[in-house]
């Protein structure tokens, strides 16, 4: 960067003022849909743009801070690649959640030994391939845990399972129409219209700022609407 477009004291300050006007509507639009009786999508769409137009006063303060101070934020701005406005129905008729969690797996003995607690208990929860003993092979082990406990019961027990967590992420849409049975369960997660995306939930590692060696992509588990 040139001398003559170098920043100085007075654009820190003004992008600070920027990202300080900026989160106050943050928190305002937050603050007005938590005080409506029933919030409505345009609620969610204003959070959703002044979470935005925060994101972006916090880059802008960032980056001139380091230009002219050479020193940095304690905190990650966000990115998302996620920007489509919600344009479903303002009363939709049904909704679909979709849910995604990862884990890796620490303790390969010890999920085999929870699946076979699990089926030496209640040996009709050992759902297994002829031939396949509960415990024996990773596909029946996981079989035999997550037909036994709800998603929920393990991610709030993984460790128990020899499992570490990941990122997980909770989408909420809107339909028209409670689909008809079966009608989607050969391909679930095939067709998610983003604009009709209410809110989502995002969990992950990458919220975490205190590690400045890592690249960061979001902040703490958050809704992002």
């Amino acid at each position: 960067m040139s001398d003559a477009v170098q920043p100085g004291a007075a654009e820190v300050r003004a992008a600070a003022e920027a990202l300080k006007k900026a989160i106050d509507r943050h928190l305002a639009a937050i603050e007005r849909r938590a005080k409506a009786p029933s919030p409505a999508p345009e609620a969610d769409s204003e959070v959703f743009a002044a979470f935005n137009e925060m994101a972006a006063a916090g880059e802008a303060y960032d980056e001139m801070l380091y230009d002219v101070y050479d020193e940095v934020t304690p905190f990650e701005v966000p990115e998302t690649e996620d920007t489509t406005p919600y344009l479903g129905p303002e009363e939709p008729e049904a909704l679909s959640v979709f849910i995604r969690r990862d884990y890796a797996v620490t303790d390969m003995r010890r999920l085999l030994a929870q699946a076979r607690r699990v089926a030496e208990l209640d040996p009709e929860a050992a759902s297994q391939e002829p031939g396949d003993t509960p415990g024996q092979s990773l596909q029946s082990a996981l079989g035999v845990l997550f037909g036994e406990f709800e998603p929920d019961e393990i991610a709030s027990r993984h460790e128990e399972f020899g499992l570490e967590e990941g990122d997980a992420t909770l989408w909420i849409t809107a339909a028209d129409r409670l689909a008809e049975p079966g009608e989607w369960l050969a391909a679930p997660f095939e067709a998610v219209d983003p604009e009709r995306v209410v809110c989502r939930f995002d969990i992950s590692e990458a919220f975490d700022s205190e590690d400045d060696t890592e690249d960061f992509d979001d902040e703490e588990p958050t809704a992002v609407p």
